[in-house]
């Protein structure tokens, strides 16, 4: 049978919705270009391949953020603790002003200099090597050069639509 004929019409709420059913962690992902910090929440964030240590997350093309993590070549991924719901929102929200947007959360700089959260639960750095295209989306794949865990906590949860944690 050929693929083609297997095509069905999924219309993309119904899409949203299912995939949503899937519980993932939250993450904010980080660049700097030049003296300028970047930031991004992602669930998009997964470990790859252990030999060679590689990490992913998908960055919309349209965000502002795409441009910067592909100018900058470095990035940092900071894994939240559910007490870090805000800065999730934060980072999530669109064309906020990104001067001085880190203020408000004690961070430090990976030695490549791009911010890591001290609140979080799990951070690294990694080096891009290699860029997919994934429909409106770009699939950056990095090598991990850098690895910490700041803090303890439980982890913030992403799962249809709403935020949550172990209790």
């Amino acid at each position: 049978m050929h693929h083609d004929s297997l095509k069905r019409h999924v219309d993309r709420q119904t899409y949203r919705k299912v995939v949503g059913r899937f519980a993932t962690g939250v993450a904010v992902v980080t660049t700097r270009v030049g003296e300028v910090d970047h930031a991004m929440t992602v669930n998009s964030f997964t470990s790859v391949s252990l030999d060679p240590l590689l990490v992913l997350f998908c960055a919309e093309k349209v965000a502002r953020f795409h441009a910067a993590v592909l100018e900058a070549g470095v990035w940092g991924v900071s894994v939240l603790p559910a007490s870090m719901e805000d800065a999730s929102r934060f980072f999530a929200h669109r064309g906020r002003a990104l001067d001085g947007q880190l203020a408000r959360w004690p961070h430090h700089r990976s030695p490549a200099g791009v911010a890591l959260f001290d609140g979080a639960i799990a951070t690294l750095e990694a080096t891009t090597s290699a860029v997919h295209p994934g429909g409106d989306h770009s699939i950056i794949v990095g090598a991990v050069t850098h690895l910490g865990s700041p803090s303890d906590g439980a982890p913030l949860l992403y799962h249809d639509g709403r935020y949550s944690s172990f209790s």
